[in-house]
């Protein structure tokens, strides 16, 4: 890892995923600055570092952000944003424009051709964008991508991926309920299932919609090497009985040819071992982030068609 101490500023730090970023920056040996939050319950600071500077409205932090640089003490080289999905784009201009690289959130932006940009600005100012694809470090999806990488690459594979995650009814009074602001459930739960079987299956070939509510959205997803049936929800009603019996918030499933693909544990390290590759040059840019965001702009925005496609089985019922 690079043994320089790295100065780094955040953007979200109120938000639920803040805290993973936070923890990343300590574990890696690197120092956070200063801190942007609309919201200024952010006591979380003090787990990690203390001293932060603080703001809540945006304009000062820019400003604290430039002084920073043009003093030469203290600059800013990274700047991580877990900022709601609509603002990543304006995030990341605003770090590269004080010649901090970036570190964002999933997704990277909610439209395709807003890549395009950001591309052009990596160019101009030779700073980079990094997507946090943490699932792409989890060591059993690794393994299976090893597995599915040394089989016949005609083989088209079956898989139905089943996500519920439990959300109250403040999910869709927050930005998260609002579809230009957050993408939908498509984007909020499920482009991180869709990077991670495009990174290990291929490309799209066919992208078919059967359902698409404010909770709930469900489809089939033709790729390289597999067909998909996806169902994603945050309807609790929806939950199997053995995970309501488990008191289990959130039932997560994927089957690989109708074997099950256990991934349930293993995620407390995987944002410090994305800031690993990160700071060793090693991180997901523009192009990995590219494929899921095409994925998810494309079911959002198509009709659905009800009577095309093998439908996931939660969806047949």
């Amino acid at each position: 890892m690079n043994s320089k101490k790295e100065n780094f500023a955040l953007i979200g730090a109120a938000g639920y995923i803040a805290p993973r970023h936070m923890k990343a920056i300590k574990e890696t040996g690197n120092m956070l600055i200063a801190a942007l939050d609309p919201m200024d319950s952010v006591g979380i600071i003090d787990n990690f570092f203390p001293n932060t500077d603080f703001f809540i409205e945006p304009e000062r932090f820019d400003r604290h952000l430039d002084k920073l640089r043009r003093s030469g003490k203290g600059k800013i080289d990274y700047v991580s944003i877990c900022s709601p999905n609509y603002l990543h784009d304006a995030h990341i201009r605003m770090a590269l424009r004080n010649d901090a690289h970036a570190i964002c959130e999933k997704p990277l932006v909610l439209n395709p051709w807003n890549l395009d940009g950001l591309e052009e600005i990596e160019i101009e100012t030779g700073k980079k964008i990094f997507n946090i694809l943490q699932l792409r470090h989890h060591p059993a999806i690794i393994d299976l991508k090893n597995k599915i990488d040394n089989m016949p690459a005609d083989h088209i594979h079956d898989i139905d991926l089943t996500y519920i995650t439990s959300r109250g009814k403040w999910y869709h009074y927050s930005w998260k309920g609002e579809m230009s602001k957050s993408g939908g459930v498509v984007t909020n739960i499920g482009i991180h299932f869709f990077d991670m079987l495009g990174w290990i299956f291929g490309d799209v070939m066919t992208n078919t919609l059967h359902l698409l509510k404010p909770d709930k959205a469900s489809g089939l997803l033709q790729l390289k090497n597999a067909n998909v049936r996806w169902y994603l929800s945050v309807d609790k009603n929806e939950l199997p009985e053995h995970a309501v019996q488990h008191n289990q918030p959130t039932y997560r499933s994927i089957t690989v040819d109708g074997e099950e693909f256990e991934f349930s544990g293993g995620f407390t390290d995987l944002h410090t071992d994305s800031y690993k590759n990160i700071l060793n040059n090693h991180g997901f840019g523009i192009a990995d982030s590219r494929n899921s965001i095409e994925i998810a702009h494309l079911i959002r925005n198509q009709k659905i068609t009800i009577g095309s496609g093998e439908k996931h089985p939660f969806l047949k019922k």
